[in-house]
């Protein structure tokens, strides 16, 4: 298992930050986008809740959280400081500790989910919104639904569905994901679904180039 990143300093993270926003931009030069539409979100599955204060005076306005027990900590101690997202695997038992406090859960996938968001609405913040987590590649045992499954979930999500989400193939070359970037942005275009996220630290750049809405960074924030 990962150990925490602990001991941050906020003048690495800024310049970090600053770097991957740059490479955004550049991204959504290349795609004719405006790179004001791409949100930064920062994973902070390692970070320890001690050291988030960093990542806010850095700069870091988004954050995503994998662990629903470290969401419910981290949003008591730290919870003003910035915009919360789940990104982890959606286990339907901690729906109901993950609603209250986030704008948008990332990786809707799977029929108990749909049940228990629905179970939970009353609990939910205010314009919680999720997205459908989509496994593009078909990997087996992999999250996510099958594409032909998509129409389906959407009829009968309970909550507001803003778009979409996606985890290609581990890939050594970041340009192997493009064409699962591009199936994902198809499927939400053909729907009318505005959030795509997809891209984290070693294939953003693509990810933007294909139309994310929203990019999941991780190390590249924190080496």
């Amino acid at each position: 298992m990962a150990q925490l990143i602990t001991g941050l300093d906020e003048d690495t993270i800024r310049a970090n930050l600053a770097e991957v926003r740059e490479e955004i931009a550049a991204a959504a030069a290349t795609a004719g986008r405006d790179p004001g539409e791409i949100e930064l979100l920062a994973a902070t599955k390692y970070i320890s809740s001690e050291d988030l204060p960093v990542l806010a005076a850095a700069g870091v306005r988004l954050v995503g959280e994998n662990r629903a027990q470290d969401l419910q900590e981290k949003v008591a101690a730290h919870g003003t400081l910035f915009e919360w997202d789940f990104i982890g695997a959606l286990q339907s038992r901690r729906v109901r500790a993950i609603v209250p406090h986030v704008r948008l859960i990332h990786s809707v996938a799977s029929e108990s989910a749909l049940r228990e968001l629905d179970r939970h609405r009353a609990l939910a913040r205010p314009g919680l919104e999720i997205l459908i987590e989509v496994n593009v590649a078909r990997e087996p045992g992999k999250p996510g639904i099958a594409p032909e499954e998509l129409d389906s979930y959407l009829e009968r999500a309970p909550v507001p569905v803003a778009g979409l989400m996606c985890m290609p193939p581990l890939a050594a070359d970041p340009n192997d994901s493009r064409r699962w970037f591009a199936a994902l942005r198809a499927l939400a275009a053909a729907r009318g679904l505005e959030r795509l996220s997809m891209g984290t630290s070693q294939d953003f750049a693509v990810a933007v180039q294909e139309g994310a809405t929203i990019v999941r960074i991780g190390t590249r924030l924190y080496a």
